[in-house]
């Protein structure tokens, strides 16, 4: 069975707590027995034998509301997907200024052109975006404190509901699968 990654929106932020165990039950009784997460933010990995990951998204987003108590969109990835994403970020990150960033913002779908071109309006002096896919890399040349982007603009000039993850902890996880 193929192994996927769920990388849920607004698990521990605001005001929205779940424990891990109790997220990895609610998969267990979602029917994947082999559910585990990845730290405390809300990733999932676990085996499916559905084929399509959108089809696994929304499964996912209308199961786990019940029994988390609110919605939580879903973005899901196959294992050697998020390999390659976390492959292609952390590439992007070298070299990188000290406290500087590399972001994937995973989208619901594949990026439009008028994404793109929502994206280009927010390149500044330290911040940088490239869109692959249902995945936007943003490059934060400082601290992610000195910007002025967030997932919460991003969403606003997308009009989607998206998620963030760093490099970093995408490395991590991919060293789990």
């Amino acid at each position: 069975m193929p192994t996927y990654v769920a990388l849920l929106r607004a698990i521990n932020v605001t005001g929205r707590f779940v424990k891990m165990q109790t997220l990895a039950e609610a998969f267990h009784r979602l029917g994947f027995e082999d559910a585990r997460t990845y730290i405390n933010s809300g990733n999932v990995i676990f085996s499916s034998s559905q084929r399509s990951g959108d089809r696994l998204a929304q499964a996912l987003e209308e199961g786990l509301a019940p029994l988390l108590g609110f919605r939580a969109e879903a973005f899901v990835r196959k294992d050697d997907e998020l390999r390659a994403l976390a492959e292609r970020a952390t590439a992007m990150g070298s070299p990188l200024p000290a406290g500087a960033e590399v972001n994937v913002c995973f989208l619901p779908a594949v990026a439009t052109p008028e994404h793109a071109a929502a994206l280009a309006q927010l390149k500044s002096d330290i911040d940088e975006f490239e869109v692959h896919g249902r995945e936007v890399y943003w490059r934060c040349l400082t601290r992610q404190s000195d910007s002025k982007f967030s997932n919460a603009v991003l969403e606003r000039r997308l009009k989607l509901r998206t998620t963030l993850r760093r490099a970093s902890m995408l490395q991590g996880l991919v060293s789990v699968l």
